[in-house]
């Protein structure tokens, strides 16, 4: 467990996530642990560049096993469930592929404000852009955030 507080009141219904006519969101969770990690670790040296990922950590530059993947999808999960944080995969459309992630958690740092990130595949570097204006625009109109940290693009 952590010392995170709920973003959003039990009562709160969660918002339906966005869909575009090339991508969709949904939860992230343990049923996405093969796709998802083929879609960072084929990606690494992209997602580094990537607005708000630069100064990070993850993704690892060596990668992390299939199984510590799944530990990291159950406790995405598993804030979600806790509302303390928000983790959708981003899947092509029509076939459903893992293209890129989205995280919305409470700030360590910066009080009443919602860091956001998100990536996509490299190979899906053209919708980096708009999945940041998509997402934004869902989180500022269905969500009752009222600051965001969010790296522009």
């Amino acid at each position: 467990m952590t010392d995170r507080q709920p973003l959003v009141p039990d009562d709160f219904p969660i918002p339906q996530p966005p869909a575009t006519d090339r991508y969709r969101l949904e939860p992230l969770g343990p049923q996405h642990n093969a796709s998802d990690h083929a879609a960072w670790t084929g990606s690494i040296d992209h997602i580094r560049a990537t607005p708000g990922f630069e100064q990070g950590s993850w993704p690892p530059a060596d990668g992390m096993t299939l199984e510590a993947n799944l530990g990291d999808l159950r406790r995405h999960a598993d804030d979600f469930a806790r509302r303390v944080g928000f983790t959708y995969t981003v899947l092509s459309v029509p076939d459903g592929d893992v293209i890129g992630c989205v995280y919305i958690y409470g700030s360590r740092t910066e009080p009443g404000t919602v860091d956001v990130a998100s990536w996509v595949r490299a190979d899906h570097a053209d919708l980096d852009a708009d999945l940041y204006r998509v997402v934004s625009d869902w989180l500022t109109t269905a969500w009752p955030f009222s600051r965001l940290d969010y790296a522009p693009r």
